[in-house]
């Protein structure tokens, strides 16, 4: 049985917690065990919404103080990491999964220990980025020790076997940080996220009145909810408005909602295990994401893979990777960021045509199916292992 150490040492990131990230970590700690693996999870945040299904898990916490000063807190992520490097080391396992995080370096620290003590039987490394970090820090934070946190992510490309990013500019950020000079580096390879469609399952539209429309995320500027908003505003066809999630432009889209006169179903935020319920009755599903600079469409967004698998037609902004997974005309439509009449216009003809929504929906749903499982995920992120040769199920 391969032993496998998953690490996450981002203290913004609870392994049990609700937001995009963590449903992510869940994920792929079940493809793992889905393909026969012993996982352990080394972490420095926890949460508290732990899945049934995850119950049994094994865990080393190692907290991360929560020291206001800024420079303290980023000496604080390394010594966190410099332990969770130590005990993994000390477990010896077969794989080290790490997602990346600031100031990590906790597969060059196992590489390093593993070469001292035994020569020759060092781990398979994998790590995971989900996003120029360094570059976030810097300009939506702050990062006030950068060259520590560009000398970790180098170290820790250095010691990886296989770097899977999730999108190809995420891929180039990377490569732009493998030394030259350091051997034949690691194998860096585009793996987009996924979708558990044992979890998320055919959802049946409620079409005994105007047909329900359902956004899930984070409230915040950079998912453009205010377009959807604007959209419900200028439709022509009667649709009625579901947001699932909750953060800081929860009160501006409760204030907006009653001067517009719009009835919205804002749920709040839910853990991932009620998600699919709250998507029951749903006959279209939007990702009406905002305008902005082209090195900013670096990411995956789960929710169109959640809305695929939910056989949802999706409504989505043309933009970064979304043309990739909501293909315009086949399993949604795809709109200009930013534009709510055109948001609208789009919405408007699938509630108009539920026949051609649900046709949609039928062929996302297989499309999450065949190619953007969490099976699928960890498969294409271990192909370059070759001595951790793919199984021939790969569900979920």
């Amino acid at each position: 049985m391969t032993r496998v150490a998953y690490v996450c040492a981002d203290p913004g990131i609870p392994v049990f917690g609700t937001k995009g990230a963590s449903v992510h970590i869940q994920e792929m700690i079940r493809a793992w065990r889905a393909r026969g693996a012993e996982v352990e999870v080394y972490a420095v945040r926890l949460g508290e919404d732990v899945p049934a299904d995850l119950a049994d898990l094994v865990v080393h916490h190692v907290p991360v103080g929560k020291g206001a000063d800024p420079a303290e807190r980023e000496v604080a992520q390394q010594r966190a990491a410099a332990e969770i490097g130590r005990l993994v080391a000390l477990s010896a396992p077969d794989v080290v999964h790490e997602r990346y995080s600031l100031f990590s370096t906790v597969l060059h620290d196992v590489r390093e220990r593993a070469a001292t003590a035994l020569p020759g039987a060092a781990p398979s490394t994998v790590l995971e980025v989900n996003a120029p970090l360094v570059d976030e820090q810097r300009t939506h934070r702050v990062l006030v020790d950068g060259i520590a946190a560009e000398a970790a992510l180098t170290a820790q490309v250095g010691a990886a076997d296989v770097v899977a990013c999730v999108s190809t500019p995420v891929a180039d950020w990377v490569s732009e940080r493998v030394d030259p000079l350091g051997g034949p580096g690691p194998e860096v390879v585009v793996v987009p996220n996924g979708v558990n469609t044992d979890r998320i399952r055919p959802v049946t539209p409620d079409l005994d009145g105007a047909p329900v429309v359902v956004f899930v995320g984070t409230l915040k500027p950079w998912h453009g909810v205010e377009h959807l908003l604007e959209a419900a505003v200028l439709a022509q066809v009667p649709w009625r408005l579901r947001v699932i999630g909750d953060g800081p432009q929860r009160q501006s889209i409760e204030e907006y909602a009653r001067s517009a006169g719009l009835s919205v179903e804002l749920t709040g935020a839910l853990p991932p295990e009620q998600v699919p319920a709250a998507l029951e009755g749903a006959l279209v599903a939007v990702a009406p994401y905002p305008q902005a600079p082209e090195q900013d469409h670096y990411f995956s967004p789960l929710k169109v893979y959640e809305y695929g698998a939910a056989a949802l037609p999706v409504v989505a902004s043309r933009i970064g990777q979304i043309p990739e997974v909501v293909r315009h005309g086949e399993t949604g439509l795809l709109v200009p960021p930013s534009d709510s009449a055109a948001l609208a216009a789009a919405i408007d003809s699938l509630a108009a045509d539920p026949a051609r929504a649900r046709a949609m929906g039928a062929a996302g749903r297989a499309l999450m199916e065949q190619q953007h499982s969490w099976g699928h995920v960890l498969e294409a992120t271990l192909a370059p292992l070759a001595p951790l040769a793919p199984l021939a199920a790969v569900a979920r």
